[in-house]
C-alpha cells in the first residue's frame, strides 16, 4: 500500500483500511498564567518522580490511559525508547499517586533549548471530574515554568478527550496549530487490546 495519498481540503477523503486520522492542535503560552488554586478533595494527590530504571511502571500506566485515548507513539517502539527518554535529564516524568496506587502521568519535555512540551497529561478514568486534572496541570505549570524557558506547548487531538482543547486553554494555552495525522492502526499491529479505543472501531 502507498504510504502518501492526497487529502481534500474541501470536502471528504477515504482513508485506506487500516489507517486512523485525527485532527491535532496545538497550543502554547509564552509566559506563566496567573496561579490557580487546586480544587477542594485533592490534598491526596502526588507526584512521585520516575526516571529509565521504572520504565515497566511507566509503561504499564501508559498503556492505562492510551487503551481509552489511543496514547500509542511508546508502545510502536521498543520498550529501549522510552528507557532512553525517562533517562535524559531534560526529561521530567512522574506518576500521579492517590492513595497508593499510580493513577495518572505527567511528563514534560525540556530537550528543545527554550522551551518546554507538555508531552504525556493523563488521569485514570477513576479521578477525572473530581479536580484531579486541575491538580495535576497546576503542577505542569509550576515545574514548567520553574525552568528558564520563554515557550511552553502541548499538542492534543480528536482520538483524546473531547474537553482536552478547552482545559489547556482554560489553563492559559492559546492554539496556534491544526494538523491532520495519519498512521496506521496499532491495533492491528497488536500494540494495543483490538477492543481498546472502542469509539474509533477498526476498519480493515
Amino acid at each position: 500500500m502507498s504510504e502518501t495519498f492526497s487529502i481534500s481540503l474541501n470536502g471528504v477523503t477515504d482513508l485506506p483500511p487500516g489507517k486512523v486520522a485525527a485532527i491535532v492542535t496545538s497550543l502554547e503560552m509564552t509566559a506563566a498564567p496567573p496561579v490557580r488554586q487546586d480544587p477542594p478533595g485533592t490534598e491526596g494527590l502526588t507526584l512521585e518522580p520516575i526516571g529509565a530504571p521504572d520504565t515497566a511502571r511507566y509503561l504499564a500506566m501508559y498503556r492505562v490511559l492510551g487503551e481509552r485515548w489511543m496514547w500509542f507513539s511508546r508502545l510502536v517502539k521498543p520498550a529501549a525508547h522510552s528507557e532512553a527518554v525517562l533517562g535524559d535529564a531534560a526529561v521530567l516524568c512522574f506518576v500521579v499517586r492517590l492513595e497508593g496506587r499510580d493513577v495518572g502521568l505527567l511528563e514534560l519535555d525540556f530537550r528543545e533549548a527554550g522551551e518546554g512540551e507538555l508531552a504525556f497529561f493523563g488521569l485514570e478514568e477513576s479521578v477525572l471530574g473530581k479536580g484531579a486534572g486541575r491538580w495535576l496541570m497546576n503542577r505542569a505549570l509550576e515545574l514548567a515554568w520553574a525552568r528558564p524557558i520563554s515557550r511552553f506547548w502541548v499538542h492534543t487531538c480528536t482520538l483524546d478527550h473531547q474537553g482536552a482543547p478547552e482545559f489547556y486553554q482554560r489553563s492559559g494555552f492559546r492554539a496556534f496549530k491544526r494538523s491532520v495525522e495519519v498512521v496506521d492502526d496499532p491495533r492491528l499491529a497488536g500494540h494495543m487490546p483490538r477492543a481498546s479505543v472502542p469509539h474509533h472501531p477498526v476498519i480493515e
